[in-house]
């Protein structure tokens, strides 16, 4: 199957090539997202100053930005990198955390995506459709929308940004504008866990490290997430052990695992 045969070149790409994630995140999930993008054999970097912004940049093989926790020193860092990731033509990968939340996220999201270009764009509903839509209102972090209900948007903001555009969701979508992909993957746990999303984002980012089409790479990326959290909650007893379960399963994740469970 040629999909599968996808994930595990990239997979392999990863752990052979270690590429290294400059990852400007929040501080709610640093650690669960490091520890994630080490798990699947990548190597990340939490460098936050502006003043090392642009240099880390430029040594990345991708650049995740993620407005989880806002502050103004943050934003001039992620402007700098995501300018510097462009300027090379590095992968940059934007988490629009609680898009449509405030006026402030909105303004900032306007403007990473104005002088970044993101390369990808990975949100849940709500943040897709506020970013299309800044009508659109979103609970804090939460989305208030279905998966599926965000698709017109997603398509219109890839056509928009000429971004690869995922929604996060019981169901994920990745569209090019064009087209559409489904990953089915995943579990009712994973919401259940704090940064889940964010560690999309960041796995995302090794995948577009080692995949030059942005669209492959963020479905391979879903499918990795999907895959490794359904096996993981298929040994967990509640959200704590699912978080360690979940490590293990990107940790020791094959290609017969990835063809035993993908749908």
């Amino acid at each position: 199957m040629e999909k599968i045969d996808g994930i595990v070149r990239d997979l392999e790409a990863i752990r052979l090539h270690s590429p290294l994630i400059h990852n400007i995140t929040n501080y709610v999930v640093m650690n669960n997202t490091a520890n994630a993008l080490l798990a699947i054999g990548a190597s990340p970097v939490m460098a936050h100053a502006r003043e090392e912004a642009a240099e880390m940049a430029g040594l990345a093989s991708a650049v995740v930005l993620n407005i989880g926790t806002l502050e103004p020193a943050w934003v001039e860092a992620m402007l700098v990198a995501g300018e510097t990731a462009l300027e090379k033509e590095t992968p940059v990968i934007f988490d629009p955390v609680g898009a449509g939340a405030t006026a402030y996220r909105n303004e900032v999201c306007k403007e990473i995506i104005e002088r970044c270009a993101p390369t990808i764009i990975r949100g849940n509903a709500s943040e897709i459709m506020a970013l299309y839509n800044v009508q659109t209102r979103t609970k804090g972090v939460d989305s208030t929308a279905a998966s599926g209900e965000a698709l017109e948007s997603a398509r219109q903001l890839a056509v928009q940004t000429n971004a690869a555009v995922v929604i996060s969701g019981e169901t994920d979508y990745i569209t090019n504008g064009q087209e559409v992909h489904t990953v089915a993957n995943g579990s009712a746990l994973m919401p259940r866990v704090t940064g889940m999303g964010c560690t999309a984002s960041a796995i995302t980012g090794a995948f577009a490290a080692v995949n030059p089409d942005p669209f492959l790479a963020a479905t391979h990326a879903m499918y990795v997430m999907g895959i490794a959290g359904e096996r993981a909650a298929g040994r967990s007893a509640g959200t704590g052990s699912l978080q360690m379960n979940f490590l293990d399963e990107l940790y020791n994740l094959n290609e017969e695992a990835i063809r035993a469970t993908i749908r």
